[in-house]
């Protein structure tokens, strides 16, 4: 039986112009991850305007399941629990009262599981229109700097990019404020006098500290902002500059896109000039092409065909967002940078891609702490420290405000 078969005999019947504060300047950079580069320093991105390595912020209210790690051969070994249900608490604090995998559980390789996605992503609709419109929630924790505890900062950031040359980049982000990330951590917060302003320590280059900002509890308003598309036509950073026309022309097939992708490839990070490897490189690039670009439906499924073949990638089923869906995420481990002082050995960090087998529709990015080091020292293994949920991701013919 081939993998399709296998899945589809697998599933129940019934599933069917003044200085920009610290803060916005954190949520502009969260929906920008994919903007072209106007000048050769690095683009924005989305992550915090310190260095977060992967691209995502962690956590929010949902009730988690174990997940299980599907190895290359077939097997099965426990996984971490996603702790988007409480940023606060770690994987073996919530494995106590999650309900162990089911012994009949019918057992897919990582292959499999990818090669599903990859099949019901290319069987989407495929469409276009004046513009291509994403939603989503970047949340990003941060810890108090009067008091003992961590509060998760949520941003919904929205942009809009037109499929014709020489018209504007439209973005719109709302701050949906901050909160402390647990229980515990809610009542270290009442402790402290239940502030409805709270400054926060903000992780310098390299995991030192560069002083702090002050996030408040209350919702934000609406900030709308354009620009014209770099050289009037490009949209889009996938290793590279590319135009609208590039993305829709994209090879289907997995080994002609992973040479198209790899054209671009130095050696070095998406973000930065450290080392990083070929497959994170790739996996990195092609996490940001499934999530949010307007590529075709048979060029996403090439994508998941792609990452199904990397060696290095993990591959989890029943890992929940913070949105509260569960879906399937494939991963890959990410070396955090050390401090400067050297007395940090730095980290590593889990970049991991959440998406609905069924469709291979993005549900989420977040970057999960393996091992503290760098800016994640003080969170503890199984922290889902940065995270975007995708809420829309489509084309429209609707024009965004003016």
């Amino acid at each position: 039986m081939n993998p399709i078969d296998q899945l589809r005999a697998a599933r129940p019947e019934h599933l069917g112009d003044a200085p920009v504060d610290p803060r916005t300047r954190a949520a502009e950079l969260s929906r920008a991850m994919a903007q072209p580069r106007r000048a050769p320093a690095g683009r924005r991105a989305v992550r915090p305007g310190w260095g977060l390595g992967l691209g995502l912020a962690g956590a929010a209210a949902a009730v988690t399941a174990v997940a299980v790690t599907i190895s290359a051969t077939g097997g099965t070994v426990p996984d971490a629990p996603s702790a988007q249900a409480d940023p606060g608490r770690t994987a073996s604090s919530q494995a106590s009262s999650s309900p162990a995998p089911s012994a009949s559980r019918v057992e897919l390789s990582s292959r499999s599981i990818l090669l599903a996605a990859a099949h019901g992503a290319a069987r989407q609709p495929d469409t276009t229109g004046a513009y291509w419109h994403t939603a989503s929630v970047t949340r990003m924790l941060s810890e108090a700097a009067d008091g003992d505890y961590t509060v998760v900062e949520r941003t919904r950031n929205e942009g809009w990019t037109p499929s014709a040359t020489g018209g504007d980049q439209w973005s719109r982000t709302r701050s949906l404020g901050a909160r402390p990330a647990s229980p515990e951590d809610e009542a270290a917060w009442r402790r402290a006098g239940s502030p409805t302003e709270i400054e926060v320590e903000a992780p310098g280059k390299g995991g030192g500290r560069r002083g702090g900002y002050v996030l408040s509890t209350e919702p934000g308003e609406a900030k709308d902002s354009h620009t014209p598309l770099v050289d009037g036509d490009k949209v889009f950073w996938l290793g590279r500059n590319v135009t609208m026309k590039d993305l829709r022309g994209l090879p289907d097939d997995p080994d002609d896109l992973k040479a198209w992708l790899l054209r671009s490839y130095t050696g070095s990070g998406t973000e930065s000039d450290d080392p990083m490897s070929s497959d994170a490189w790739l996996f990195a690039v092609s996490i940001g092409l499934i999530t949010d670009m307007p590529v075709t439906s048979q060029v996403r499924g090439a994508a998941f065909r792609m990452l199904a073949d990397l060696k290095t990638i993990k591959v989890s089923r029943g890992v929940t967002d913070a949105e509260g869906r569960t879906g399937s995420a494939v991963a890959i481990e990410v070396r955090v940078r050390a401090k400067a002082d050297a007395k940090d050995t730095g980290g590593v960090l889990l970049d991991r891609l959440i998406f609905d087998e069924a469709t291979g529709r993005a549900l989420a990015r977040e970057s999960v702490v393996v091992r503290p080091g760098g800016p994640q020292a003080g969170f503890e293994p199984g922290t889902v420290w940065h995270s975007q949920t995708v809420l829309e991701a489509g084309w429209t013919d609707e024009k965004p405000a003016s």
